[in-house]
């Protein structure tokens, strides 16, 4: 499989892009004004305890205080991170106490960000976990002799530390088949790294940032590079210069595949990127045979409906409905990363009779999956047939990032029809004509609704004349939408 990664560097936003045999797969965006602060550790303050919820918000210099459940605050005398769920949130905080917490999940909507005093550092192949002493190692590495050799290799490498409190350490994916100098490099990295974190929460006063994030560049390198990656291309000078300055310390074996892309088409123009992020806005989905799915994003949840469309078959009913939901499964895992949808997802695949088609619908999904980078959890099939999963939500999505809700609609999606309105119209007049004396009325509202009034509704607006006896007269009104009119006294 080819893979590249695509950097578009401005001043204002920096765009990355992660292209599998051609087609977009993923996008990552970060504006200079509104950079996300996942994984920034901050002094906090507590400013409220919430008992009933088992939770705090905690002040760490946002426009809105931040939220912390008792099962993310280690407990003060338990270094190691031990279930706490018995403890009450109020014999773990106070109001007014300085907490070091780190960003989990962005803000999103109209929630603050979600936070943990379970710190972790991550560096090429490691992440430090300053409170725990425990060594784990990703689920991706599935080889268990693999597994045993990176475990060793980390405890061999921190039992030469001279260091009394060395933290416990994560094996990223990364890690697999690296040797002990990348390891004892990555440990040096991330204990001078905490211990100028621990300098800086002495000398801070909360609330405050005390460490943040790399750059989004930066971070691509170090999170989403791997021996799958043929080629990054940025077309930013400066940005280069910085990714090639940071590649060549921390991951020298990519040296090679980074490149300069000086062309004057826009890079994301030239792979096609600018039409798929346009396509990833849309709520309808065309698959390849004729099908389609049609996605609605929800603040509960978001719903993907599977329609076979154009999309007839050749042999019988079965095999087009099997041959459409095996091609949405690949479509949805792809749709999935590409908007960074998150938190729960319904899929209402079309209904199959054959158990063995429905399992292998089942396995193309799990497979498609398997490239994902946030955490999903498929939960199994409904008694309404209909699949149930969750996906991490750490960031807003694509559509979140780049949209707003329509002003016209306020986010329905949909508007009250002409005649609609003009009826309401009609309701407003009668009501001014019992409730005030006047000559005659002036309806002001959009040439949809003033067409059809003149239309449509004449014989209903003489009836109405009539019934009142006083005269009714229209304007259109250019800057009016459809729903929106008035009714005034003449």
């Amino acid at each position: 499989m080819s893979e590249e990664i695509l950097m578009n560097i401005t001043p204002m936003e920096s765009r990355v892009a992660l292209v599998e045999n051609g087609v977009l797969q993923e996008i990552y965006i970060e504006r200079s004004c509104s950079r996300g602060i996942v994984g920034n550790v901050y002094k906090g303050k507590v400013v409220r305890v919430l008992p009933g919820m088992q939770a705090a918000f905690v002040d760490i210099g946002l426009e809105r205080a931040a939220f912390i459940h008792a099962s993310e605050i280690a407990p003060r005398n338990d270094k190691n991170g031990d279930d706490q769920n018995e403890i009450s949130i109020v014999g773990l905080v106070h109001e007014g106490q300085a907490l070091v917490v780190q960003v989990t999940k962005d803000p999103l909507g109209t929630k603050g960000a979600r936070l943990t005093t379970h710190i972790s550092l991550p560096a090429r192949y490691l992440v430090l976990m300053p409170h725990n002493n425990h060594v784990g190692i990703s689920l991706r590495i599935e080889d268990e002799e693999e597994r045993e050799r990176l475990r060793t290799l980390v405890e061999g490498c921190l039992e030469q530390e001279s260091r009394q409190e060395q933290g416990g350490f994560i094996l990223r994916t990364a890690a697999e088949g690296i040797g002990e100098e990348e390891v004892r490099a990555d440990i040096l990295f991330l204990h001078r790294l905490w211990s100028s974190i621990e300098e800086s929460i002495r000398e801070t006063r909360a609330p405050a940032v005390i460490y943040e994030d790399l750059p989004l560049p930066q971070r691509t390198m170090r999170d989403l590079v791997n021996p799958d990656i043929e080629k990054i291309r940025i077309d930013s000078q400066e940005t280069f210069q910085k990714v090639h300055k940071f590649v060549k310390k921390l991951v020298p074996q990519v040296d090679g595949r980074v490149e300069y892309y000086p062309g004057e088409r826009p890079i994301f123009d030239l792979f096609g990127v600018e039409d798929e992020i346009n396509k990833a806005l849309s709520r309808k989905v065309q698959l390849k045979s004729g099908g389609y799915l049609i996605i609605d994003q929800t603040e509960a949840m978001t719903t993907i409906d599977v329609n076979t469309g154009a999309f007839v078959g050749h042999r019988n009913l079965e095999e087009t409905i099997f041959k459409t939901n095996l091609e949405a499964a690949v479509a949805i895992a792809r749709q999935l990363r590409l908007r960074n949808l998150g938190g729960i997802i319904i899929i209402d695949f079309i209904d199959m009779e054959e158990p063995e088609h429905q399992r292998q619908v089942q396995r193309a999904f799990d497979k498609s999956l398997e490239k994902d980078h946030a955490k999903t959890n498929i939960t199994g099939v409904s008694d309404l047939g209909l699949v149930e999963m969750t996906r991490k939500r750490t960031r807003e999505s694509l559509e979140n990032v780049l949209c707003e809700s329509c002003p016209t609609c306020s986010g329905r999606g949909t508007l009250k029809t002409a005649e609609t309105v003009c009826y309401e119209i009609f309701r407003e007049i009668l009501r001014a004509a019992r409730a005030y004396e006047s000559d005659g009325y002036r309806v002001l509202a959009s040439e949809s609704v003033v067409d059809r009034l003149l239309d449509e509704e004449s014989n209903n607006v003489a009836d109405l004349e009539q019934f009142i006896g006083k005269p009714v007269r229209f304007q259109v009104e250019p800057i009016y939408s459809q729903e929106q009119f008035d009714v005034v006294l003449v």
